[in-house]
């Protein structure tokens, strides 16, 4: 039995005249062919769990046709107004941020208001770190992440586009 015949995909001709059938191969993104882009996102009066997931979607490369899920096929994203971010309930004094020092008795918290006031920055990449997967390329997607608490930001040489909003 030849090569042609052992292969599943191919269909050899029979009595009547119907041309072979050949089959489709997966086409997987390669790290060299990604294009990356840079979006920018006011976060001022956004919602944070609903920007974080759209931030989310956007380093993974889940919006683009060419999304692999092995490969860092994603954009870059640069977040202004951090401080300014809008969560519902109470969340600002009920939800709690935690470190640990390593030491015995090294536990310390803060709320998400405190948080606000010192690091506004963290906030926002903690919850869009909780929303990419727990291996080495999640580490790599979060680096493409720029939080800035205010309104400037120094990447303007990239000339950053406005993220679209979902449909």
């Amino acid at each position: 039995m030849d090569a042609v015949a052992q292969d599943s995909c191919y269909h050899a001709p029979s009595a009547d005249t119907r041309p072979p059938l050949l089959c489709m191969k997966t086409w997987n993104a390669k790290a060299q062919d990604v294009e990356r882009e840079w979006f920018v996102v006011d976060a001022e009066g956004q919602t944070l769990g609903r920007l974080a997931t759209r931030i989310a979607d956007t380093l993974r490369g889940k919006r683009k046709p060419t999304y692999t899920p092995h490969v860092d096929t994603g954009d870059f994203v640069v977040v202004v107004n951090a401080e300014k971010i809008h969560v519902t309930g109470n969340k600002l004094d009920q939800k709690r941020y935690y470190r640990h020092s390593g030491y015995p008795g090294g536990l310390r918290s803060r709320t998400l208001r405190e948080q606000l006031d010192r690091q506004p920055g963290e906030v926002i990449r903690k919850a869009v770190k909780g929303m990419l997967p727990r291996n080495r390329l999640a580490n790599r997607q979060i680096t493409k992440l720029k939080v800035y608490a205010g309104p400037n930001h120094p990447h303007e040489a990239q000339n950053p586009k406005p993220l679209p909003e979902d449909k």
